[in-house]
């Protein structure tokens, strides 16, 4: 019955990918042995005429550590949800036990032009690959070799105010208002607070867990250090006055192009009625073309370029270790945004300003949280982050450019559906 369930499965996802919208899937099931591969990959075969490719992923663990830290999140996982935790612990064990016994590596044997794989050895402190071509493949094998889940936050804020924002003028290189440096002020004291914070709440979970393991304090204690933390910003002028108020004795304050507002070309500085009014090709050509308009004049970008930019700041993060604030701009922050939340083409929002969001990559998801400035008090209020982002985000202002295109694009699991543009 196992068996049905697990090519039944694998027919649905073989028909997303054939007759859906689906350019790569995902099977998880116990492929851990040659005859269950080889069984794959004749399905396959025959479902596809052999046009589909095939990545196995192989993860190999002897690092005792690791191990005990999988099983602590094996244990508060959906699997075990409300189940006593000495229950649980003995039918994972013994799960991992019956794998043991029928498991078989990928092997040489099976080396064919079919196939590729990739075996992480000990979380990506090894990595053996084979056969490894084309594009998408070689993105997963990327974002595998960078992807980790240790603890950190990743927040996410608009530049200041700036003049040009002031006046609704697209881009415009311009510094940032009074109002915007109250804004970049109340953000860097209430970051730092944040990062205490999170320290502390490391340490009062490593002490909990350390008692309830019977493990002495002293060595767990003595081997913890507070993350450094890395503060991002463009290049633009209103982003890097923004980053200037955070201390860079504590923080690791750094411009970078990549990260840069779009540019607008021959009509930055220009509000959106004066387009409208002055060029109305183009403002419809905008319409109409969606993500991919381009606009007009020197250095003038689509949505599309702005993604292309956005790519290595996504594996960047994903890799680091650290905590981290990426100080940017609408466009580039709705990219973000709807990468690590997960955001489909249903979603068209406009990230609001004056505004923290916080991502924290967990091993069954995302928690996400979004604190506005309220200058009556100078602080940070939470918002209800129980529902969708559009209750926290803004509706867009601007003509219909095919930024929910753009969410779609951006947004998964992983970096591969960067890749889909």
């Amino acid at each position: 019955m196992r068996e049905k369930w697990a090519m039944d499965t694998l027919d649905e996802l073989l028909d997303f990918l054939i007759h859906g919208d689906g350019c790569i899937g995902l099977f998880d099931a116990t492929n851990t042995s040659v005859a269950r591969r080889r069984k794959i990959i004749n399905h396959v075969r025959e479902r596809t005429d052999g046009k589909l490719k095939i990545l196995f992923v192989e993860s190999i663990c002897d690092n005792d550590a690791i191990i005990q830290k999988n099983v602590h999140l094996k244990l508060s996982g959906p699997d075990y949800k409300n189940v006593d935790k000495e229950v649980a612990l003995q039918d994972f064990l013994g799960r991992m036990k019956n794998y043991e016994k029928v498991y078989e590596t990928i092997q040489e044997s099976e080396e064919t032009s079919e196939i590729q794989y990739i075996k992480l050895i000990n979380v990506g402190k090894k990595v053996i690959m084979y056969n490894v071509n084309g594009f998408l493949s070689e993105q997963v094998v990327g974002f595998l070799m960078n992807f980790n889940l240790a603890e950190r936050q990743i927040w996410i804020s608009r530049a200041a105010e700036s003049e040009s924002e002031a006046q609704d003028r697209l881009g415009g290189d311009s510094p940032v208002t009074a109002a915007g440096h109250g804004y970049a002020e109340a953000a860097a004291r209430f970051i730092s607070q944040q990062k205490s914070a999170f320290f502390a709440d490391q340490v009062e979970h490593l002490v909990v867990q350390a008692q309830e393991d019977g493990t002495p304090l002293a060595p767990v204690l003595s081997n913890l250090q507070e993350s450094s933390f890395s503060v991002w910003t463009s290049m633009n002028c209103s982003a890097i006055e923004t980053g200037a108020h955070f201390d860079d004795s504590v923080f690791d304050v750094k411009a970078m192009k990549m990260l840069n507002e779009l540019n607008y070309g021959s009509f930055e500085g220009l509000t959106l009625s004066e387009i409208q009014r002055s060029y109305p090709y183009e403002y419809n050509a905008q319409i109409t073309n969606g993500e991919r308009y381009k606009y007009p004049g020197s250095g003038g970008e689509s949505y599309l370029d702005v993604i292309n930019r956005v790519r290595p700041v996504v594996l960047e993060l994903e890799r680091m270790v650290d905590n981290s604030l990426i100080i940017s701009h609408p466009i580039m922050c709705q990219a973000l945004l709807a990468y690590f939340l997960n955001l489909d083409s249903t979603n068209s929002f406009e990230v609001p300003a004056n505004t923290l969001f916080s991502v924290q990559r967990k091993p069954y998801g995302v928690e996400w949280e979004a604190y506005q400035y309220d200058a009556s008090i100078d602080s940070f209020v939470k918002l209800d982050t129980t529902s969708d982002i559009s209750i926290v985000a803004t509706p867009q202002h601007r003509p219909p450019t095919g930024s929910d295109t753009l969410a779609s694009v951006v947004a998964g699991p992983m970096v591969p559906s960067l890749m889909n543009a």
